[in-house]
């Protein structure tokens, strides 16, 4: 994805579109000429040739027309909108890449110190481990010929948002609290929703698929998902039908919401009901030399148990019946049990292929990290200060979209 070495006359007319890129997607963030001016050189910055995309080494590589001074406080304290930045960049590139959905992740920020906001020694699966990092959560749109970021937020652990010498010292927000992952990426996602874009389907994990708030505030806002739950999520199976009960219950019991016929049961229990005879062999994408991929799915129609309390037959809180959904399930051949499990509430009449497709989608955020932080610098920022880390994040994003823009220019 990056820049190739190019002729001279090639090179200024790149240079040139930069510019003209920098300042279509910086103009309404940036008031300040000074701002826009630095935000065109970090850019650049970003996207030239370099190991390393943290500030002083990039400085050095633009010459005289960066100033050190200048730039750091442009990154770490300037006063400009980087989601704003964000949008505009999602606007401008997410027409042209034909998205088929919206894939909700996060990722780890490696940090060798303890001052960085939000720092401290936690699971990353960047690191396939726990290490000293900050984790971010974003939301990036995925197509058939490119992706682009959508949003991000860094993870404010509980013991930061009690440590006001920290808080000071890192500028971190006096309104920003404590919010777990699920609810950065709610939030991330129905901003998304209110942009000039062209709503998809939500991927996650199950770290964002068995949040219940989740599932439940995406469908209330309209917004389709596909998102990874555990075996062990409970569900009403296919034939079961809600009804009031006839007897009034016990005395000055009044029931108010129909009830289940039946008790919910995990996942696994009901896969393991319907057996091998439910599955069906599904084309979901092409390979390589454009051979298709296949796999075994199931395909059933449930409704989600979260709020039914079995153990005492009643609903844990006032709500209406579970809505009916599709329950995907992977069991590939040769295996002795499924090896994923989904939740969607797409309509009863999507067709099994392109269920099996969006389940099967969100690997594409990984190659996403992987540009981002390889070529860009994503998780270069050295910086200890909250909105730079906004800021830093918001520029890789702008320069990941002006290459995306770059690669599907004709040759």
């Amino acid at each position: 994805m990056a820049v190739m070495a190019v002729d001279a006359d090639a090179a200024v007319a790149v240079k040139e579109r930069l510019e003209a890129f920098a300042g279509e997607v910086l103009a309404e963030a940036m008031s300040r000429p000074v701002q826009r001016v630095n935000g065109g050189l970090y850019l650049r910055g970003l996207i030239e040739a370099g190991a390393r995309k943290s500030l002083e080494p990039m400085v050095a590589r633009l010459g005289v027309e960066a100033d050190y001074q200048s730039l750091q406080q442009f990154l770490a304290d300037s006063p400009w909108d980087p989601v704003r930045v964000v949008g505009t960049v999602a606007e401008r590139v997410a027409p042209v890449i034909g998205v088929e959905a919206w894939v909700l992740d996060d990722t780890g920020f490696p940090k060798d110190g303890k001052d960085s906001p939000g720092v401290k020694r936690q699971y990353s699966g960047t690191l396939g481990k726990t290490g000293n990092c900050q984790i971010g959560v974003s939301l990036h749109a995925v197509g058939n010929k490119g992706t682009v970021p959508l949003g991000w937020a860094l993870y404010l652990p509980q013991e930061w948002c009690a440590d006001g010498t920290r808080r000071r010292k890192a500028k971190i927000p006096d309104e920003v609290a404590f919010e777990t992952k699920p609810e950065l990426g709610v939030e991330l996602v129905l901003r998304a929703a209110g942009w000039k874009l062209d709503r998809a389907p939500v991927l996650g994990d199950a770290a964002y698929g068995t949040n219940t708030e989740l599932r439940e505030k995406l469908h209330g806002a309209g917004l389709q998902y596909v998102l990874s739950v555990s075996r062990e999520t409970r569900v009403f199976a296919p034939e079961t039908s809600f009804a009031m009960p006839v007897s009034a219950g016990k005395a000055g019991q009044r029931y108010t919401r129909p009830r289940p016929d039946r008790d919910s049961q995990p996942i696994e229990a009901l896969v393991a009901e319907l057996g091998e005879r439910a599955l069906r062999t599904v084309t979901f994408r092409d390979g390589p030399a454009g051979r298709p991929v296949k796999s075994r799915f199931m395909f059933i129609r449930v409704r989600a148990a979260h709020h039914w309390d079995q153990s005492k037959g009643r609903w844990a809180k006032a709500v209406e019946i579970p809505p009916e959904e599709w329950l995907v399930v992977e069991w590939p051949k040769g295996h002795e049990q499924p090896s994923d499990y989904w939740l969607s509430n797409l309509p009863a009449s999507t067709k099994p292929a392109r269920l099996a497709r969006l389940a099967r989608l969100r690997w594409k955020v990984e190659l996403d990290y992987k540009q981002l932080k390889g070529e860009l610098g994503l998780d270069h920022y050295e910086g200890r200060s909250w909105l730079g880390w906004y800021h830093h994040t918001a520029l890789v994003t702008a320069a990941h979209g002006f290459l995306t823009l770059e690669r599907l220019r004709p040759p």
